[in-house]
């Protein structure tokens, strides 16, 4: 697609993506962009190649053909330790919590890396926290939470880093509609707050249609559609793909 209006550069271009497992083709020739302060949904049926690609772009697979580019840079075969210190996070789908130890140190570990001073890890702990709605259960296990605080706490791990692009995988499985509510205007404020790019892979489609700027979709490995949240819902071809008619 072409930049937005007044945008210079993407943050990420995926050119030509590929990966096999064995014989099966997981991802195949898939292109796309995400610009700066943009939330891009990447959607799919079961199977579709979602879960590849975020490996691939954290670093977590190699392609076997293709490349990706971050501000850029060229971070094709990167690994993923390399990849997150310039800036491009994931969370998982499942919870890859300190399970034993409390979200305040969850959200400390994470700041490690990027800050140095213990005051401004503190500051780093208590901001975060405070935006994630986690301030008061700081002091709690990781695992004595309920769900829907895990799944911010899952959040809140990444965002302590302050990426430049954030890829929220799933984060809302599980939630009921008043959490979900609540976690929607959570990355809402993550965006403005911190003008960063993220990268939204959701099963919940109308939470999907209500956040994102534009949608990737993906079918059998392929690109088979990418636009707003409205021309995606009335493409033909994404009717189908979900559906599993035309309409």
């Amino acid at each position: 697609m072409s930049a937005p209006t007044g945008t210079a550069a993407p943050v990420l271009t995926a050119q030509g993506l590929q990966r096999r497992f064995g014989g099966i083709m997981a991802v195949a020739d898939v292109s796309f962009e995400i610009w700066p302060n943009e939330i891009l949904g990447l959607i799919g049926p079961n199977g579709a190649g979602k879960s590849t690609i975020f490996n691939l772009l954290s670093g977590f697979y190699r392609p076997h053909n293709g490349r990706l580019r971050f501000f850029g840079e060229d971070i094709t075969g990167r690994t993923p330790s390399q990849i997150s210190r310039k800036g491009l996070v994931r969370t998982f789908q499942h919870d890859s919590l300190l399970r034993d130890m409390s979200v305040y140190d969850n959200i400390l570990v994470a700041t490690v890396s990027t800050v140095r001073d213990r005051q401004a890890r503190h500051r780093r702990v208590e901001e975060t926290a405070d935006l994630l709605g986690l301030t008061d259960v700081l002091a709690e296990l990781a695992r004595n939470l309920p769900h829907g605080h895990q799944r911010m706490l899952g959040v809140a791990i990444a965002l302590a880093t302050r990426p430049k692009l954030l890829c929220l995988d799933e984060c809302l499985t599980g939630l009921n509609l008043t959490e979900v509510g609540r976690a929607l205007e959570i990355i809402r404020q993550i965006r403005e707050e911190f003008g960063i790019a993220i990268l939204f892979v959701e099963h919940n489609m109308r939470a999907v249609m209500q956040i994102c700027d534009r949608i990737v979709v993906l079918h059998h490995g392929l690109l088979l559609a990418e636009g707003t949240p409205e021309e995606v819902s009335r493409d033909p071809k994404v009717l189908e793909a979900y559906l599993g008619s035309k309409r």
